[in-house]
């Protein structure tokens, strides 16, 4: 049997400066997190199926990859984090006072993920039983610095709530399965097949509204629109009220608005939002306020959250630019304690042990490596040769 040498579809191998780029942009969220309160948690790669089937998970179960455990339960291979916590949150967590704020730094599996990849590095924040207005402020602005901390310069934050499309459909009278369709014609902003799926339902009391529903997204004229639209709206009047204490405290150049995120609202509860940097072809952060999932677990708590894809926000990055080995250390017997301390005294990156015998050998590597000298510890002392 031949054997397969390259890695299954939608996984790569990650090598050198990729590697580093990853970590740092890890290294730099989990930082915030931390120094925001979020206290680190870790779940199963693999979790039982009926655990998203049964909650109504954000990710389609399509997109789910699937195994076996050994009793023969259908298992899946993580596809959101936010859901095992929550489970989490609800059984292991009872006793801990809330509110609970839970940070994660993990892979998340998709059999469809962006750009083909199957395997995406997350690193999010779930904020458990905390309600209102506070509650969303503290993790918008976490958003915002989470994607400035990395470095981004370009980028936004658009924000739209679940509730705003709901009272709108609430208005109409749409079957089901229109009400679907709906859904996925305003998310695509496909403008053509939605006014041909309204265009029966003209004059009815959301009519307008639904129509221009994928069309408004931008500043913060977009709420203004959308109300006279709609006849008003509490949900616009509660993002506008968010709008102004993020501008006030500084946030407001980096938000921008989306009513048409219609996604899994039956999962979002409230305000949803995504982070998109220039130079990315999709969004590299999404979350928004979840207050009925805890609760499928036994638990009471409202919550909301958001995750990066690591991999995403580390590609738009300036390329890090690994550092050049410089020295090679031969060292003799009974040296050992001597050339280590002269390597852990080096810049990383810069100066490593020499396997060889010989010093020849030693010098031999060196010039293979491109370093510029041997760093020598023998009986007689210390000294350099030069390459």
């Amino acid at each position: 049997m031949k054997l397969t040498i390259n890695t299954p579809e939608g996984t790569r191998d990650r090598l050198f400066a990729e590697c580093l780029e990853r970590r740092q942009v890890q290294a730099l969220l989990t930082g915030l997190f931390r120094q925001r309160g979020f206290i680190e948690v870790s779940t199963p790669e693999t979790e039982f199926y009926d655990l998203f089937a049964l909650t109504g998970s954000a990710i389609a179960q399509e997109s789910m990859i699937k195994v076996a455990d050994p009793s023969g339960k259908i298992c899946v291979m993580r596809p959101d984090s936010t859901t095992p916590i929550a489970r989490v949150a609800a059984t292991k967590l009872k006793t801990v006072p809330l509110p609970q704020r839970l940070y994660y730094e993990q892979t998340v599996y998709r059999a469809h993920g962006n750009g083909g990849n199957r395997e995406i590095p997350q690193c999010g924040v779930e904020l458990i039983e905390a309600s209102g207005k506070k509650a969303d402020l503290e993790i918008i602005a976490t958003a915002v610095d989470a994607l400035r901390v990395c470095g981004a310069t370009s980028f936004h934050v658009e924000l739209g709530h679940a509730g705003f499309f709901l009272d709108l459909a609430a208005r109409m009278k749409l079957e089901e399965e229109e009400l679907e369709e709906l859904r996925a014609l305003i998310e695509g902003k496909n403008f053509t097949a939605l006014g041909a799926l309204l265009a029966p339902h003209k004059g009815e009391p959301a009519w307008s509204a639904l129509t221009r529903l994928s069309h408004l997204f931008g500043g913060v004229e977009v709420l203004q629109e959308a109300q006279r639209l709609s006849g008003g709206s509490q949900e616009l009047t509660y993002l506008m009220e968010l709008y102004e204490e993020l501008s006030s405290a500084g946030y407001g150049p980096y938000l921008r608005f989306d009513l048409g995120m219609v996604h899994q609202i039956d999962y979002y509860t409230g305000v949803v939002f995504r982070g998109y940097v220039e130079g990315a072809g999709e969004a590299v952060l999404s979350g928004g306020r979840y207050d009925n999932l805890v609760q499928v677990f036994g638990r009471e708590a409202q919550a909301t959250g958001f995750a990066v894809d690591v991999d995403a926000v580390a590609r738009i990055l300036p390329p890090v630019v690994l550092s050049k080995l410089k020295t090679v250390i031969h060292y003799d017997p009974g040296k050992l304690a001597a050339a280590l301390r002269a390597l852990d005294g080096s810049s990383p990156g810069t100066c490593e042990l020499s396997p060889a015998r010989t010093l020849e050998s030693s010098c031999n590597l060196a010039r293979e490596k491109g370093a510029k000298e041997v760093l020598v510890f023998e009986e007689a002392g210390e000294r350099v040769v030069r390459i």
